[in-house]
């Protein structure tokens, strides 16, 4: 068995290297810049995915947390088979789902800095249940929010083609119509490059913090009955309201 990576936070360089990459996306620069990218990119995020990893596994034993590509760490290449144009992507994402388009956690890297928080898919399917339990559960989830002092701290984003803004504070007594109609949800915190804690080890206990009171909202997107789920989190967390 490989011995676990401490995680020291993510590289100072990461930024510096998406900008390059974003002037320079082709197969030429990558090669010479691929151990690069696995010193600035890879190498933390795998250790970022180990050191999280027994958090989300007591939380939920059915989220993934293997610190392998196409199973929490996104391929920064495209399958040219299906895209067109520049060959990479200029961003990262590390995301703890179920399957793919699930709801989940995530982190996501571009060369301005970091978001990391929650995606809730309220577009309804085969075991995604955010949209028929918002239209049930209103009163409840708006307590969440509220309890878990949430409200003007996270953004509301989507995405279509390209993440845009919704609400850049997120206050869910104002604005629950307008979340509630968005129907590829992102709740995220926004670090911008020059915040420290980005290249810092501190900056696991403060994405395990905000994953932990954005999951009582997850419960909402993964089964018809969310309310036992959320009594069962809260009882094992020791959470009094």
């Amino acid at each position: 068995m490989s011995e676990k990576r401490k995680f020291n936070g993510f590289d100072k360089d990461v930024f510096k290297f998406f900008s390059a990459l974003e002037r320079h996306n082709n197969l030429e620069w990558f090669s010479k810049n691929r151990e690069r990218y696995q010193k600035v990119l890879v190498a933390p995020s795998r250790s970022y995915v180990e050191s999280i990893g027994e958090f989300f596994n007591h939380l939920n034993p059915a989220i993934r947390t293997e610190p392998k590509f196409n199973k929490t760490i996104m391929r920064i290449n495209k399958d040219m088979r299906f895209a067109k144009g520049a060959p990479y992507r200029n961003y990262f994402l590390i995301h703890f789902g179920r399957f793919k388009m699930d709801s989940e956690f995530y982190v996501y890297f571009d060369k301005t800095g970091i978001s990391y928080g929650m995606f809730l898919n309220n577009a309804g399917g085969d075991d995604l249940y955010f949209n028929e339990n918002i239209k049930r559960f209103g009163k409840e989830i708006i307590s969440i929010f509220n309890n878990y002092s949430l409200n003007n701290k996270l953004a509301l984003h989507t995405f279509d083609k390209e993440i845009s803004v919704v609400q850049k504070r997120l206050n869910i007594n104002n604005h629950f119509e307008k979340f509630a109609a968005t129907k590829y949800i992102l709740l995220e915190k926004v670090l911008p490059k020059e915040r420290k804690v980005v290249t810092s080890p501190d900056f696991l206990a403060d994405s395990i913090k905000l994953f932990s009171s954005v999951y009582p909202l997850y419960c909402f997107a993964i089964s018809p009955n969310p309310l036992k789920l959320l009594n069962n989190f809260e009882e094992r967390m020791g959470v009094a309201h």
